[in-house]
């Protein structure tokens, strides 16, 4: 790659960075922006982008932590199931062909913002999960769903705790702390089972880290409703963009 190509990278990698660290879901964009816009593999996409979730996962949950939003008890269980899931959904990434990664990446893309714009009023609920048998089914959920996605964690977890009607920073704050151990298993699973681009990886990890702890300080001053609906509206158009253009390339591809 060119010079001009990794700054290129590191700047959307900071605009990723921002919106994972301020709502949780944002690494489901970086994905699409590494095949479609910089052309690089699928599998070296998520494998790249999983080793830069680590980074991220240290800065949110640093900050979120100092914020009082993440609850360590509950975030144990959701870490227990997460991580190991991880490392098989890694082993599990290698055996599905790019175009059906990518068409299950866009409907998960989809899917999350559709979710989002439905769950803009129940936003600030005021449920609290404790049952740890429930809490350990979403890690498990969460943790195969990332590595097969390369989207770190948030893209599920928030949605499933918006859902359940988890307050808005808590449901961020869970998204910040299972970074950590599905990256980390991910990655040592892509080691072992695929490859890492550490250039690729290193570029975007620094961007991550920029955007991260630019995010997470904001999440805490602007209000996550307004977040939130920015992050739909932008989830549902790349989701809907990605779609038609991996039916089109299906369709072209077997003429």
């Amino acid at each position: 790659m060119e010079l001009s190509t990794f700054f290129l990278l590191g700047g959307f990698a900071v605009f990723v960075g921002g919106l994972i660290g301020c709502v949780g879901i944002g690494g489901v964009l970086l994905v699409p922006i590494l095949t479609y816009i910089f052309n690089i593999d699928i599998h070296i996409a998520i494998a790249a982008a999983m080793f830069s979730y680590f980074f991220s996962g240290i800065v949110g949950t640093l900050i979120y932590a100092q914020k009082g939003s993440i609850k360590w008890a509950q975030t144990r269980w959701l870490v227990i199931g997460a991580a190991p899931a991880a490392f098989v959904g890694a082993k599990i990434t290698l055996s599905i062909t790019g175009h059906y990664l990518e068409f299950l990446i866009s409907l998960f893309v989809v899917a999350a913002g559709i979710n989002a714009m439905r769950n803009q009023k129940s936003i600030e609920g005021s449920q609290n999960i404790t049952n740890p048998y429930a809490l350990f089914s979403i890690g498990v959920v969460t943790g195969i769903g990332s590595a097969l996605t390369g989207t770190g964690g948030p893209l599920f977890i928030v949605p499933i705790m918006v859902s359940l009607k988890v307050t808005a920073h808590t449901a961020i704050g869970f998204s910040q702390a299972i970074q950590l151990p599905i990256a980390s298993l991910a990655t040592i699973g892509n080691f072992l089972y695929g490859s890492v681009d550490l250039i690729i990886g290193g570029v975007i990890a620094s961007g991550i880290i920029i955007g991260s702890t630019f995010g997470a300080k904001l999440a805490h001053l602007v209000s996550p409703i307004i977040m939130n609906r920015i992050l739909a509206l932008v989830l549902v158009t790349v989701g809907v963009i990605m779609i038609s253009r991996v039916i089109f390339s299906f369709y072209f591809t077997n003429l």
